[in-house]
Parts: structure tokens; C-alpha cells; sequence
């Protein structure tokens, strides 16, 4: 199964913020045998949102998206998910129970009386407003859900509250998918050689050694290695070790000059 990331928001594509989701997704994910296979970034435009989740919901994979759940007028992501869906809006009861719950304890911290008909009470309850179906996200940090629509699950844009709830949906719909197996990557520093030049070789070692990948990483001003290649081959560690071997044949064969080995698992 795939899985995807939708980072919704305008301040991300101005540059007004780095986006930190992709990195830590990419952890979350790695540190259950996962990967993450793409990223989607779309700025606060509700068609360009729209035509995203669609692409989303009609995949079947997993895919998280964070931003633009929140109730604000530059926060569309609830209603495109409907849209994209064909389904209505409706407010979720058990969102509108914890939303209100936060609402009451947020006024006894403040020595305020809760008063939920009180007009800026009512409008944050548009926050747990989902699309008919959905089921709910628990927020760990502040108790105002996301939801899931399939397996298409949306969070905050708030990393704090966003990455706990990723790794919730993980452990909670997902387990029979981690990957338990060992797993390692192992690659070599090449100097002065092309791409074109090692594709063959790349190409034999993935057809000779099954279920290992060859990669192939580029760099022209790396810090310590300057112009070179990192050429490797990463899988099940029973294959990947004559896999490699294999590979260090073949560049002796060529008779490019080489570096240190990198070794990662």
C-alpha cells in the first residue's frame, strides 16, 4: 500500500514557514518499515485542494494531510474533503463533545463562566464540522479532533498536535502493514563517472539479485565528497550483502575510482 502527504497552506509555499511534515512523516513511517511514496503541496486555493483530495480518495492509498482544518476563513480543507467526496457537512457529535469539553475547561482555567451559546463557542464548533461519514482524529494536545474519510486522514497544521495524531492512525489503523523484516542499505562514494556509464551495471545487479533496489544519488558540491555518485542497493539484508559485493565487482570492472562505504539499517 502507498502512502501520501498533503501539505495544505499558503504560508508554506510563500516561504513564510518551512514546511516540517515531510521529514518527520518520513520518520514516522520509516519507523514502523514504511515509506512515504509522495508529497502534495497546495496553497489555500479551494479548487486546487479539491482536485488534491480527489486524487487522494480515488488512489485507495494512505494519505495524511495537515493544514486548513480549522475554522477561519482562509481554512477550506473540511469543506473540499466534502466535495471531493460528493458528501454533505455535518457537525460529528463526538467532535462537538470534545470541542465543547475544551471550551468548558478552557474557561474554568481562566476563571471565566462557560457559556456555550456565547457567539465565538458556537463558531468553533464548526471545527469538528467533517464531512457525513468521517470518523474522528483525538488530538492529543488541545482535544480538538481531525478526522478520516477512508483512508485518507486529516490533521492540524500545527506540528505539535499534528504528528502525535499521524502516529495514532498508524498504530491504530495500520499495524498489519509495518514491516517487521530486517531491512539495510549499502552504498559507495563514486568519483568521475557519468550515470549513463553505471546504468548497466545498475540494471544487471537488480536483475541478478531479486528483491534488492539499486539507487543512484548525484551531488556536484557535496562538502566533503565534492562531484560524486552515491551508488548502492538496499532491501532484505540476506540479498543486499552479495548484491553489493556484486556491485563492487562491477565498478572494478569499470575502473572508476572509488570512496568510503556507507552501510545504513
Amino acid at each position: 500500500m502507498n502512502f501520501g502527504l498533503i501539505v495544505v497552506g499558503d504560508e508554506i509555499l510563500s516561504g513564510k514557514r518551512a514546511d516540517k511534515h515531510m521529514s518527520k512523516v518520513i520518520e514516522l513511517l520509516h519507523a514502523r518499515g514504511l515509506q512515504l511514496d509522495y508529497a502534495d503541496y497546495v496553497g489555500d486555493s479551494p479548487e486546487r485542494i479539491t482536485a488534491t483530495l480527489q486524487r487522494a480518495f480515488a488512489s485507495g492509498d494512505v494519505v495524511f494531510s495537515t493544514g486548513g482544518i480549522g475554522a477561519t476563513p482562509d481554512d477550506h480543507t473540511r469543506q473540499c474533503a466534502a466535495r471531493a467526496l460528493g458528501v454533505g457537512l455535518a457537525l460529528h457529535p463526538e467532535a462537538e463533545a470534545l470541542i465543547v469539553q475544551r471550551m468548558r475547561t478552557t474557561a474554568q482555567e481562566r476563571g471565566q463562566v462557560f457559556d456555550p451559546h456565547q457567539s465565538d463557542n458556537i463558531h468553533r464548533l464548526n471545527m469538528g464540522v467533517f464531512p457525513v461519514g468521517a470518523q474522528i482524529i483525538p488530538n492529543p494536545f488541545n482535544g480538538i479532533p481531525g478526522f478520516s474519510c477512508g483512508t485518507v486522514h486529516f490533521v492540524p497544521g500545527f506540528p505539535v498536535m499534528a504528528w502525535p495524531m499521524v502516529e495514532w492512525v498508524l498504530d491504530t489503523h495500520y499495524p498489519h502493514l509495518f514491516q517487521t523484516a530486517a531491512w539495510m542499505e549499502k552504498s559507495i562514494i563514486v568519483f568521475g563517472a557519468m550515470e549513463a556509464t553505471l546504468t548497466p551495471l545498475m540494471e544487471e545487479i537488480e536483475r541478478v539479485y531479486l528483491g534488492v533496489k539499486v539507487f543512484s544519488l548525484p551531488s556536484v558540491d557535496h562538502p566533503e565528497y565534492g562531484r560524486h555518485i552515491e551508488l548502492g542497493v538496499k532491501g532484505d539484508p540476506d540479498v543486499v550483502e552479495p548484491a553489493y559485493q556484486g556491485l563492487r565487482r562491477g565498478l572494478e570492472v569499470l575502473q572508476v575510482p572509488i570512496g568510503p562505504e556507507l552501510v545504513r539499517k
